[in-house]
């Protein structure tokens, strides 16, 4: 099984950045860079391939790439982002994906939908609907995944930016977040808390081993007590963005 992460370089107008959610704080762009480049290097010491998304400077977003796509198996469905600010950002990571052969599907308008809204669990797909994906870009991907076996569940996210700004999923399906930022745990089968706002989100690299921003050691400790390897990476300037560890690549697992 292929290993492959697309990623993209930090734009000049980065400290542009929307924030919705938290109090606007200037970012450090050689700190950013540097922040960056530290991330890819983890994705890549264990094994996984990087390929860098066409850059869109004018875009002061666009190193969040998850936001632009879903991956579920080896099909790709672009998203149609909620901020018209975003929207071009989506060219780039089309191209790139075209260029590995995948199927590609897309949200179209009136329809709206951020990648940062879907956490794939199995063959769940659960999809935050908030201030960036509207109920007909839920509908929309709920149309294009049926046929492919997975079952689109709408959750509510009216306490952070995107649903995975509050929840992610460890390698066994238990969802980890932080209580204050989901607005019912009750939607998961299993639903662990975690201490800290910065360890709601982790990329998993395989069953055993995750990557976690270093602004969240006791989460990073209890994710290692529980027998997971864990690297953290430090992302302090993208979080004054509202961005997290999965925000920084889009994973595609099964591409050849």
């Amino acid at each position: 099984m292929s290993k492959i992460a697309l990623v993209r370089k930090p734009g000049p107008l980065l400290d542009n950045g929307i924030v919705d959610h938290i109090e606007k704080v200037a970012v450090d762009l050689e700190r950013a860079l540097e922040e960056w480049q530290g991330y890819v290097a983890a994705l890549r010491s264990h094994g996984w391939e990087t390929i860098e998304v066409d850059s869109a400077d004018d875009c002061p977003d666009s190193v969040f790439i998850e936001d632009t796509v879903v991956m579920f198996r080896n099909v790709a469905v672009i998203s149609r982002p909620g901020a018209d600010s975003r929207k071009p950002e989506t060219a780039g990571t089309r191209k790139a994906l075209e260029e590995l052969g995948l199927p590609i599907a897309e949200i179209r308008e009136p329809g709206t939908l951020d990648g940062g809204d879907v956490l794939k669990i199995g063959d769940t797909v659960y999809v935050g609907r908030g201030g960036r994906t509207n109920a007909e870009g839920v509908a929309q991907l709920r149309r294009i995944l049926a046929p492919l076996g997975a079952k689109v569940v709408g959750v509510p996210v009216t306490k952070v930016l995107h649903l995975k700004t509050a929840v992610t999923a460890l390698p066994d399906g238990t969802v980890i977040g932080y209580p204050e930022f989901v607005d019912n745990s009750d939607i998961f089968d299993r639903f662990l808390p975690v201490p800290e706002p910065h360890g709601t989100a982790v990329v998993c690299l395989s069953e055993s081993e995750l990557i976690i921003s270093a602004s969240a050691p006791r989460t990073a400790e209890m994710l290692r007590d529980l027998g997971y390897t864990v690297t953290e990476v430090a992302l302090a300037e993208y979080e004054k963005l509202e961005g997290c560890p999965t925000c920084l690549s889009v994973r595609v697992r099964n591409a050849h």
